[in-house]
Parts: C-alpha cells; sequence; structure tokens
C-alpha cells in the first residue's frame, strides 16, 4: 500500500540504464516556448502604459523558436486549456481516496521526476493525466500510486527523448506492482482519456511568461518553484493553466523587488495585474498550508543545482 512513509524504492536506482548520470537531462528539441500573444484587449478595466516589447523579435531568425506561429499557437493553447483541464469537485466521486492522499502522490512523483532527470513538461502533463483519469474513475487507495506512476510513464514516453524503463518503474515503486499491472493500467488509462494526451500546461505559459518579463535566471528557478508547488494542491485546480503560470511570476517579481506587472506582460499573458493578484494570494495561501507536509518541492529547490531558491522569503502579504 502507498502512504507516505514507504519509500524505500527511492533510493539509488542501479538498474536504470537510461537515467542521465549527470545534472542534465536529456531534453528533447522543441519548440522554444511559444505563448498565447493575442490581438484581444484584456477584460479587465486595467490600461497599460508605457513601451511594450517584441520579446520575439531576437529570435525571428531561430527556427526552433517558430516566431510566426507562435501568436496562433499560443491563441490555440488559451482556447482549449479549459477543455484540458480538471476543476476541483472529482474527489465528491471518489469514496476510497481523497485531497490529500493526491497531493502526497504528487509529492512522491515529484521526488521520482527528480530521481530519473526528467523534463519539466513530463511532471506536469503526469498530474493532468492522473486528474483527468480521477474524474473518470474510481480508484481505490492500494491502486492509487499505481495510476500515479502509469501517468508517469504515459507522459515520458510522450515528452521524453529516453523514458524510464519499465523494470525501473517497478523499482521505484518498491516492486508494488509488476510490470504487467503498469502495462494494464496504461491501457485503462489511455482508454478513459480517449487517447487525448496534448494539453497545454502551466509549465508551457510560464516559459512565455518568463520571456515577456525578461527574467533572469533567479527569477526562472523561484517561478518554476512557485509553480511546481502549485501541482500539490487539489484546490488551485480551480485556476486555469495560465493564471497559475501567471501568478507564479507575479510573486517572483514581487519577491525580487520589482514591478509586480508590466505593460509586455500584461500584452502577452493578457491578464492585467488586479487579474493575478488573487489568484497569486491563494497559490500562496495553498504554498503555507502544505510546507510543514509536503517536502519534496521544497527539499529539491533547496539545492544548489536549483540556486537555494526555496530559502527565499516570499510574503503572504498580497
Amino acid at each position: 500500500m502507498f502512504t507516505r512513509n514507504s519509500r524505500r524504492g527511492l533510493r539509488d536506482i542501479t538498474n536504470a540504464t537510461n537515467v542521465p548520470s549527470d545534472n542534465s537531462a536529456a531534453v528533447k528539441p522543441s519548440l522554444r516556448e511559444p505563448t498565447r500573444p493575442s490581438t484581444e484587449r484584456p477584460t479587465s478595466s486595467y490600461q497599460h502604459s508605457g513601451q511594450v516589447d517584441n520579446i520575439d523579435a531576437r529570435d525571428a531568425n531561430d527556427p526552433l523558436c517558430a516566431t510566426e506561429y507562435v501568436r496562433e499557437m499560443y491563441q490555440h493553447f488559451r482556447s482549449v486549456e479549459a477543455s484540458t483541464s480538471t476543476r476541483p469537485t472529482y474527489m465528491k466521486s471518489q469514496p476510497h481516496i481523497n485531497e490529500k492522499m493526491r497531493s502526497i502522490l504528487v509529492d512522491w512523483l515529484v521526488e521520482v521526476h527528480l530521481k530519473f532527470k526528467l523534463v519539466p513538461e513530463t511532471l506536469y502533463l503526469c498530474v493532468n493525466l492522473i486528474d483527468r483519469y480521477l474524474v473518470t474513475e474510481k480508484v481505490s487507495r492500494p491502486k492509487l500510486q499505481l495510476v500515479g506512476v502509469t501517468c508517469l510513464l504515459i507522459a515520458s514516453k510522450y515528452e521524453e527523448i529516453y523514458p524510464p524503463e519499465l523494470r525501473d518503474l517497478v523499482y521505484i515503486c518498491d516492486r508494488a506492482y509488476s510490470k504487467s499491472e503498469i502495462l494494464d493500467m496504461e491501457e485503462t488509462v489511455l482508454k478513459a482519456l480517449d487517447y487525448s494526451i496534448t494539453i497545454p500546461s502551466a509549465h508551457a505559459f510560464l516559459v512565455r511568461y518568463l520571456k515577456a518579463a525578461h527574467a533572469d535566471k533567479k527569477m526562472v528557478q523561484l517561478s518554476c518553484y512557485v509553480l511546481d508547488g502549485t501541482l500539490q494542491s487539489y484546490k488551485l485546480l480551480n485556476y486555469l493553466p495560465s493564471e497559475l503560470a501567471a501568478a507564479a511570476v507575479y510573486i517572483a517579481r514581487r519577491a525580487a523587488g520589482r514591478n509586480c506587472w508590466s505593460p509586455t506582460l500584461l500584452k502577452y499573458a493578457e491578464y492585467a495585474e488586479e487579474d493575478i493578484v488573487g489568484v497569486a494570494r491563494d497559490v500562496m495561501a495553498e504554498k503555507n498550508e502544505a510546507q510543514s507536509d509536503l517536502r519534496a518541492v521544497n527539499k529539491k529547490y533547496s539545492s544548489s543545482r536549483y540556486g537555494g531558491v526555496a530559502n527565499t522569503v516570499l510574503s503572504s502579504d498580497i
């Protein structure tokens, strides 16, 4: 049975032949963060003034940035994000699991994701698949971790050049499940989701917003720290991925002593500061509530590899 205290599967992986041995994850070639700039005006009454930068101008000759299509891509992302996300209501239909169990599962998956050195999008897709599956199917407590590790396998196959091998996933679960059980669950999950895997994740929006924010390395790390923490919160499913990404940038800029929002962010995120303040307040409230129980994100971002940004004081007074 999956419990928070049963993590023996997180010891060193000796048979993980495809796990990179250094600190650099194998990253697949991808479009470098298109975002959803828009021709629409924000619905907020807030009006910006001042200079708005063309954040794609310097990348116009880089085919990986797809600057010719970035507007349409992010318009599409914004148009479908609601339909590919879930809301915090499905636990009412789950008699055997609760919000706390989901949070513990995600906390464990953050550790597993870090252990395998997977790309960020894999983690966000994994959690999305879990939530969408739990909307459609009732899951017993002993099977919740099986759902989690199976969704990690599916997400890894979708996002990674070298996904973890099946035997390594069995090992990381301390052999609580067999290879055949994971493969059977993979088929079950995919059928339940009608093989719909592609989503615009909060991380995809975050990278674009960080580009609009002209973020330095520390701000990037701090924003990622805040956004990773939102994955553990069931209540924050009430917000769209783009809203959570904007809130993470807002919180990071505030912590860095910079203007929380800018005309360029307003243009490319299509959220005014007043649209994001409430989201940021809820994100910080959830972060403070979870801090004592869920440690994986804090542990990850306390390391020098991530700039130790978890030690940054983030004010809840927003």
